[in-house]
This record gives structure tokens, sequence and C-alpha cells, in this order.
């Protein structure tokens, strides 16, 4: 998922990981590979696998896999370990965050190697584009359906290789050329659904599992428990900055979810160098809210955010004012080059992620069983949203991948509670309506040696914290196999949130 994505800094991927590649050395030759990534005081070798595109479809061709080994400072005896790792997306390539994973876990370096291995499809592991955009899914549900179908048919057969499985293979493959025994496996956002995967395919190769900002791989694809989180985060960051009233903050959303819900709101954005009306309905409400809104947050405690604004702009607007509210859009789409890979992010999800619907159905059949299961939930269980608005709040979830292709639909892995007997660190930001504590909690249950840290004041992923209390909790787990000390998550400072109250002196009619 991408965090979803947005990464505000390099840092922001680079989070927990943790992974152990015993003896692992590639060909020295292989570090003068021009994309290879420069990290003083380290050195770095760099290769690429060449492995099938779809296993049983060999004539479907291959794709090349691009990794780098950042090795331990003290080359003068063996490695205690490779901390190996995924930033999420999915998208998100791993080599160009070498330095800031080694800023974030400096202490593990002195000892430990580094692997990084850009999924397929992404960086330079034969980059995939089906000619999908960000400016695609910034558009009406309609808009995006048939912008996802397009990619599936440009794709074909191809599109089957795209799958959170075959990732993982890749790594253990990788794993297997360096002639590492163990894997301590890290990974945030949607790389805790890939580490979740290699760990159910790969059992005996895991040493140990850090997840930070988890995803479930039986999440609830109409964004049920992420709805009640975000109005959970609203009353929290009130409680905590004391600028603004919790339980008026959720009773304006809800004023508001109901009135666009009615009749959408124009706002006039930049989306690139064009001037664009964006027809702002609940679905985009819920979009702001749980998938952009959270992203980030905490990464700087004082900094201005999206959801420290949200008291305010939604005060605003529910009384006519939609001043910050166009604002906060322009902020969204203004970013459309941050995105991870488009491409690659909607082929793993129309893949892999849980649907509604039968995959083996025609499209026809498939709109009917799933509006069939919409009308079957229980609106009070969305918070301030209507169902159908939260089950689109994301770019994975929902009807998105209503009409990809069936010949790729299959899961390509069971989903099931089998995981290795390892420890398993898991990491949750209180304020996080993309990966929502509860998720993480449902993952925790999971592992038989598992510990859950929910890290107050911070979204999605909680690893951004910046006091450095979260490094050195995961930089004790990945050592030892038990977390380093946590009393620090007390002094996480609240974030920044804008008065809500100012604006009250200036009612106006409701839209």
């Amino acid at each position: 998922m991408r965090s979803v994505t947005k990464r505000t800094t390099a840092l922001a991927a680079v989070a927990i990981t943790g992974v152990s590649l015993l003896g692992a050395t590639p060909s020295a030759a292989a570090a003068t590979e021009p994309w290879c990534p420069e990290v003083p005081g380290h050195r770095v070798e760099c290769d690429t696998i060449t492995r099938p595109l779809v296993a049983e479809r060999p004539e479907l061709g291959t794709v090349s896999v691009g990794y780098a080994v950042v090795r331990r400072s003290a080359l003068d005896r063996p490695a205690t370990g490779t901390i190996a790792v995924n930033p999420g997306g999915p998208g998100n390539p791993a080599l160009p965050l070498a330095s800031a994973y080694l800023g974030l876990l400096t202490p593990l370096f002195a000892d430990h190697d580094l692997l990084l291995v850009d999924p397929r499809g992404t960086g330079v592991s034969s980059p995939l584009d089906c000619g999908i955009t960000t400016a695609d899914l910034l558009g009406t549900t309609q808009g995006r359906r048939k912008a996802v179908a397009r990619c599936g048919s440009s794709l074909g057969p191809r599109a089957g290789g795209y799958t959170s499985a075959a990732t993982a293979d890749d790594l253990d493959a990788v794993r297997a050329r360096l002639g590492a025994a163990k894997l301590d496996l890290v990974g945030e956002s949607y790389g805790t659904y890939l580490m979740q995967i290699y760990a159910q395919r790969h059992p005996r190769q895991v040493r140990s599992i850090t997840l930070s900002g988890v995803l479930p791989l039986d999440f609830d694809t109409f964004q049920r428990p992420n709805a009640r989180a975000f109005t959970m985060t609203l009353r929290r960051i009130c409680e905590r900055s004391k600028a603004c009233d919790g339980a008026a903050a959720v009773r304006d959303l809800r004023i508001f979810a109901a009135a666009v819900r009615k009749r959408p709101v124009p706002l006039s954005v930049k989306v690139g160098a064009e001037k664009r009306v964006v027809e702002f309905g609940e679905e985009w409400l819920t979009r702001l809210a749980i998938q952009n809104s959270t992203s980030g947050t905490g990464a700087d405690p004082q900094a201005s955010s999206l959801i420290g604004a949200f008291p305010a702009l939604i005060h605003d607007a529910a009384r006519g004012d939609f001043t910050l509210l166009t604002a906060a859009v322009q902020r969204v789409v203004g970013a459309e080059g941050e995105e991870p890979n488009s491409s690659l992010g909607i082929s793993v999800a129309c893949n892999d992620y849980p649907r509604a619907w039968s995959v083996d159905a025609t499209p026809a059949q498939r709109r009917r069983q799933y509006d069939r299961a919409l009308a079957r939930t229980d609106p009070a269980g969305f918070g301030a949203f209507s169902p159908a608005a939260a089950a689109a709040a994301t770019f994975w979830s929902g009807d998105i991948c209503l009409e990809w292709p069936r010949q790729s639909a299959t899961r390509p892995h069971p989903v099931s509670d089998d995981f290795p007997d390892v420890p398993a660190l898991v990491l949750t930001g209180d304020l996080d309506a993309i990966t929502p504590d509860s998720d993480a909690a449902k993952v925790a249950r999971r592992f038989k040696r598992s510990r859950l840290v929910s890290v107050p004041n911070l979204g999605h992923v909680p690893d951004l914290d910046p006091s450095g209390c979260v490094s050195g909790i995961v930089t004790g787990f990945v050592a030892e196999g038990t977390p380093g000390p946590t009393a620090c998550l007390k002094r996480i400072p609240p974030i920044a949130v804008d008065p809500a109250e100012v604006n009250r002196s200036r009612p106006g009619p409701r839209p």
C-alpha cells in the first residue's frame, strides 16, 4: 500500500528493517554498476539476477532484478547479519534509500550488512509502465476503474508476473545466491504485506520479522477499520493539542460528509500546469481523510500537516467556507511527482489484494457480487462515512480492480495464520488511518512470539519518529530479538494542530 502512501522524505521510507544474510558476498566487480548507490564509509556491491516473469510460463520471458549489499563498517570480522528492507508502495524502489536506512539504524551497521532489492517492476528491476498515471488515480471512480482495466489489458498474460509472491521469491533467489541461511525481514506499509508472504512461502529462511504500518493479508476491502480509525485520530489530536474539540470535529465531519454525499462541491485546483475543477464528493473526502491525511504525520511534530489542519478545515467546510479544503486538495494533487510506480502498484493490488467478488467471475458478475456485499454492510461500522465512500478511500480498495483481466486474477498465495515461529516486532502509529492500529494488533496475534508497539503521535509509518525512540526500539529488536527500551515513547510530542475555534465567528450556509 502506498503510503500510499506518500512519503515526505527519503527517511520516511527507511524504517525499521531487519535482515540477516550471513556470509553473503556478491562479486566485487558488481560494484561498478552505474546505478549502484554510494555510501560513504561503506563498501557497496551491486548485481542483478534474472528471474522468470511468470514461473509457470517461460514463454512470457524474464525480468532483471537489481540488488545492492552495503557492507558493515567492521570488515575485519564476519558479519553478524544483514538487514534487508522493503519501503512499501507497492512501487517504491529500495536502492535509492541506502544512505537513509543506514542513517536511521546506525548502530547496527558496524557488524551488520544491509541488503536492498528493487522489487520487480520498479527502479532498476525491469520497471513496469502500463500507461497508468497518478492523474488517473486522482479521477472519478469510474475513470480509475477504466484506467486500471486498460493497464491490465495492455499487459495481458504478463500481468500475472507482478505479484507479491513473485517478488518474495525474487528476494529468496537473491538470498540463495548470496549464501545466506536466514533473513531478518523488515517491511513498511505494503512492505509488511510482502514480508508476511515471504514468511509464509519461505518460513525456514526467516530469523525474525519487523513490520511497520501493517497491512494484513486479509484486510477489509471496504476499509471499515480505516474509517473508524480516522474518527479516533481526530479525537486524539484535539485532546492532545488542546487546539480543538474532538467531539465537535467529528460532528463537523459527519455534517460535511452527508452534505457532499448529496451534492459534491466544485473546487478549482492546479494539476501540473493545468487548472482543473475537482468535484469534491464524499469519496474525495474519504480519500483525503483516510489515504492522505495521516501519511508522514509526526515526522516533524511542529510542522504544518494535513491531519493537523483537518479540524479547522472540516469546521469551515461544514459551514460553507471551502478555502482551507481547496488548499488541502491542492496539496494532494500537487504532489503528483512523489508517487511510487503506479503501474506496478495497481498490478500488485489487483493480482493480490482481497476482493468482495470471485476472481473467476465476469466483470458483470463481479459488479453484482460487489454491490450485494456492500449492501449487506452495517453503516454504523464506518464512523462518519458511508460504506460506499469508505470502500473507495484508497487506491487499492473497493471496486478499483473490478475489470482487471481474469487470466491474472487468481491470488498467488493462501491467506492463513500459518507463520513461522520467529520473533516479530509489530509497530503502529496511533494516528494512522491508512494501516490502523487494529490491523496491526490482528497481525501481531498471528505470530506466537510477537511484540506490538503502539507509537503515540505518529501516523503512517511510525518509524518516521524524529526523536530516535522508534529507531532504538527497532535496533534493539534486530540485534537482540527483543525491542529496545520503550519508555521513551511517552516523550514523543503531540503534533501541531490548527485551532478550529478561530473560524467559528464566520458561519456560512451549509453546502
